[in-house]
């Protein structure tokens, strides 16, 4: 409504922000907030396990070295850009709801940019001086604690985001008594980083079995020893990662797990939020079964067996925030803001007076009989283009036909007569945001983009089409109009 609409037709508004968005928490829940502590663990063994003239074990130090290696070159390059991506695609995609949440979280993101300024530098720190920690015992038990400081800080920036990613799907009593200590302390935000924590670490220990058996020689006591602790590590957080899952799934909205319909690429809803819970105690039991053989037969271990737990559980977080992103809807915030970046509270003056007039980006600003495919893919743009598309990924068409169960030329008056009414059908689509002759409008054009396979172009393409109710000198006329209203007074 305030800002022009990017649209990507072919790939899907949504995909942007959730390819990137995946892709980042993999790596940071994984090499960062797991992996981490996990490598300064290891680190600190190493002094353990010195001889007498020896600061620390040089080879099992230079082993965990390069597994930290592994981890700084993914996470400040890969790592780093999914983070601005995230930014980026969000500001494009769904500009209101970051607006939003900024004007809740503000503080809240303030002090996690500086916790994370300070991540940044103490990683950098960590990483670059570990030789130089080596020449005496002073130095070395220093770099550990900076190891063990670096862990706290990637991990109070998850404590922060998590607050508000739980409150993006339920944000309690703000909306009655809106602060941000009530956004903050939403009811899922100890039930997901009860799960979120422990999760990162079972990651991080799965994928440092794996490089660990890629460092060391089969057969060597190093690699005995490492697989031992490491297995040690896994079988450890697995009962708490089953644990969280079970008290997060059972904090989630009964409104959210009832979104059985909602479809997922092209399995239905239910069947990916049923398959859930089957790749949560998957994952665990096959990360367990493998760390359990690790800690007592530790010699077997070899690469090829712990790549399916690594695969198993990397694809399994990122499948949990796939899913985590559609059960929320029709919200993008909830009770707050629908999927469509429309107010709850301001559907009833759209379904009244018409989107299109209080649009400040549209080319037309009401339905005429002259500019009915004009408006409707100005209505589509405004309601529908931030989850669907016009041919690619979950294109309206496609819904439609599905929906009819015939690729025959679809019925505008039977789509105009449902929109109304699919809130009520389909609850995880937001309210129709117009009237009786945009509800017509749009679907004239739906009806258009079957007949023509045409793909639907953002501002990015077209430019910026400004309501010229909204124009300056719309608002200047406007404003001179009530100015001498008030002096006739």
């Amino acid at each position: 409504m305030d800002f022009p609409m990017f649209h990507l037709d072919w790939l899907n508004n949504r995909m942007l922000i959730a390819g990137i968005a995946t892709l980042h928490v993999i790596i940071n829940h994984g090499l960062a907030v797991g992996f981490i502590p996990l490598v300064t663990w290891l680190e600190q063994k190493g002094l353990k396990r010195s001889g007498a003239n020896q600061i620390t074990d040089l080879e099992w130090d230079e082993k965990v070295y390069k597994m930290m290696k592994v981890a700084f070159i993914i996470t400040t390059t890969i790592g780093a850009m999914t983070g601005v991506g995230i930014w980026f695609s969000a500001s494009l995609i769904s500009p209101s709801s970051i607006g939003s949440l900024i004007r809740v979280f503000y503080w809240a993101w303030f002090t996690e940019w500086i916790v994370f300024v300070t991540e940044v530098v103490l990683i950098m720190i960590y990483f670059l001086t570990w030789k130089n920690s080596n020449k005496s015992l002073r130095a070395k038990i220093r770099h550990i604690r900076f190891g063990w400081f670096l862990s706290l800080a990637s991990w109070i920036t998850m404590t922060i985001i998590v607050a508000i990613l739980g409150f993006m799907m339920d944000p309690g009593n703000w909306n009655s008594n809106p602060n941000l200590i009530n956004g903050f302390t939403n009811p899922l935000y100890i039930p997901q980083l009860a799960f979120r924590t422990p999760m990162a670490m079972l990651m991080a220990g799965v994928f440092g079995l794996l490089l660990a058996t890629i460092f060391t020689k089969y057969g060597t006591q190093i690699r005995k020893d490492a697989v031992k602790s490491i297995s040690k590590w896994i079988i450890l957080w697995a009962p708490f990662t089953l644990f969280g899952a079970v008290w997060y799934y059972k904090a989630i909205p009964e409104g959210m797990t009832a979104n059985m319909s909602t479809a997922v690429g092209t399995i239905d809803f239910a069947q990916y939020y049923g398959l859930l819970k089957y790749f949560i105690i998957g994952g665990v039991s096959l990360s367990v079964v493998t760390a359990v053989i690790g800690l007592f037969k530790a010699k077997v271990i070899r690469p090829y067996m712990v790549v399916l737990p690594v695969v198993f559980a990397f694809a399994f977080l990122g499948f949990f925030e796939r899913v985590r992103e559609f059960v929320r809807k029709p919200y993008v915030i909830g009770q707050y803001m629908y999927s469509n970046l429309l107010l709850e509270e301001d559907m009833v003056v759209y379904q009244q007076d018409g989107i299109l007039k209080h649009a400040t980006y549209t080319s037309v600003n009401e339905v005429t009989d002259d500019n009915k495919l004009e408006a409707g893919k100005n209505i589509f743009m405004l309601a529908c283009s931030r989850c669907h598309t016009g041919q690619g990924v979950n294109s309206v068409v496609d819904v439609f036909e599905r929906m009819t169960g015939t690729k025959d030329t679809l019925n505008v008056a039977i789509m105009a007569a449902y929109m109304p009414n699919m809130h009520t059908g389909r609850n995880y689509m937001p309210p129709f945001p117009g009237n009786e002759a945009e509800a017509e409008a749009l679907a004239i054009y739906i009806r258009h983009l079957q007949d023509s396979g045409e793909s639907i172009e953002g501002v990015q393409t077209e430019g910026v089409m400004i309501n010229s109710d909204y124009t300056v000198k719309a608002v200047i006329n406007k404003q001179n109009k009530t100015n001498d209203n008030e002096d006739d007074k």
